[in-house]
């Protein structure tokens, strides 16, 4: 027990939890496999216990025995024998327990105090970046917030299961999709042909939607926000760097109520239109849907804004109207390439930290006017093509000028499913996208 007095100078740790873990794994080695779902060498508080731990997983690796001949022969191998206390100390530890049977609990004791030490060295981390004045304050609490996220994921031990528990949550689960056929095992985009090349959106994935200007990026985006959030009620963040809030909501608006959006913008609305605006804006008043219209937003404010939209909202699903608005983090002497690739593989990485699908619009390359774009044409970097689950563009021909205008969704690339083209009709005047089948029919 630490004295009250050293408490505040000592950081936690457990010396009878250590050495009995360690005892635990020389009397049965069976319990190794326990052991490594909590704890790494670096979890034990001394030094030595933390040599011995890592020489035991050596042996195991090298498919050698364990036990206190092989261990006390590994550590001298390596030089280390007498600094964790020579053959003698490495005897004691198998008299700390009488048994293996209970080395899940020690592990779980080990492991809560290094959380805990953790916890500490981050805070004074944070205390050191708060008088740091090169540092800017959102930078520090994005750094601190990441820190904590990798804390509660190290504390999160991953589980094998049995074939039988899988096979029975997967039966139950094809099951309800058969009962229930308008189900997808993703968040469906409201277009029924796209979400059976998709199931929908699925988590973790990073999904890009491109095309030329003027195509239509943003409306079909928010066609997409409204058939998720609006109609399908289910929580959905978006990130705007192109226009402000206001200005977004005019769009959905006019796309909800169907009212031609130069109408909106004027203000020459009929009385009909009043009616249909209310109703629209009584329907969007109760969604689900959080914005986010910051301007030149940079990357660590974008990681962080989506981290507490999940955790406090629990957003289901992302949209970003564009990736190339977005501020990169490295110094504007990096080539604008490798910034875009710092913000492709961010963005993938905080798809898979949240587990939830993030969309973001992206702009191809001029080479790709008059012709349907490939993967080649996406803008600025290659990272994107590689680092997204989906990528899907939006084509059309630029001399049609009709109130339904035919446009082509191309899925150029799917990492877990087909690819193929998808028809949607654009409406100009309303600034929205629907199905060929659902708007002709």
């Amino acid at each position: 027990m630490v004295p009250a007095s050293l408490k505040d100078k000592v950081p936690p740790h457990n010396d009878e939890a250590e050495k009995a873990t360690l005892g635990a794994l020389l009397l049965d080695s069976e319990s190794l496999g326990t052991v490594l779902g909590f704890l790494r060498a670096d979890d034990f508080y001394k030094s030595a216990h933390g040599k011995i731990f890592q020489a035991i997983i050596d042996l195991f690796n090298d498919g050698e025995p364990i036990d206190l001949i092989t261990i006390t022969e590994r550590l001298r191998t390596e030089g280390n024998l007498s600094s964790c206390g020579g053959a003698g100390y490495i005897s004691t530890l198998t008299s700390v327990v009488p048994t293996s049977a209970n080395v899940e609990y020690y592990s779980k004791i080990v492991q809560d105090a290094s959380v805990r030490r953790i916890l500490s060295r981050t805070a004074n981390e944070m205390i050191a970046s708060a008088h740091d004045d090169t540092m800017e304050s959102r930078e520090i609490i994005e750094e601190a917030e990441r820190k904590i996220f990798e804390i509660t994921d190290k504390q999160q031990t991953a589980k094998y299961k049995c074939a039988n528990e899988i096979v029975r949550a997967t039966v139950e689960s094809i099951e309800k999709l058969y009962h229930n056929k308008d189900s997808y095992t993703g968040v469906p985009s409201g277009y029924p042909d796209l979400d059976t090349y998709t199931n929908g959106f699925q988590k973790s994935e990073f999904i890009v939607i491109g095309a030329r200007p003027s195509v239509g990026k943003t409306a079909f985006a928010l066609s997409m926000a409204a058939n998720i959030a609006v109609k399908k009620k289910r929580s959905l963040a978006f990130f705007t760097l192109e226009m402000s809030d206001q200005a977004l909501m005019q769009r959905l608006l006019a796309s909800e109520a169907r009212i031609r959006s130069e109408s909106l913008r004027s203000g020459m609305l009929r009385p009909s239109d009043f009616s249909a605006l209310t109703e629209a804006a009584g329907r969007i008043y109760e969604a689900p849907l959080y914005i986010d219209d910051t301007p030149n937003m940079k990357l660590l404010d974008l990681r962080a804004q989506a981290r507490r939209m999940k955790s406090r909202e629990n957003v289901e699903i992302i949209m970003i109207d564009y990736i190339g608005l977005i501020a990169p983090e490295s110094k504007s002497n990096v080539p604008r390439h490798e910034q875009v690739a710092e913000i492709s593989r961010s963005l993938k990485a905080l798809a898979r930290e949240l587990e939830i699908p993030i969309v973001c619009l992206s702009q191809v390359g001029r080479q790709s006017e008059g012709k349907a774009p490939t993967l080649a044409d996406l803008r600025e970097s290659g990272s994107i093509e590689q680092d997204a689950d989906v990528v899907m563009f939006l084509h059309r021909e630029r001399e049609q000028d009709a109130s339904n205008i035919e446009t082509q969704l191309i899925i150029a690339k799917q990492r877990n499913g087909p690819i193929g083209t998808v028809n949607l009709a654009f409406i100009p005047q309303y600034t929205r996208f629907e199905s060929i089948s659902r708007n002709s029919s």
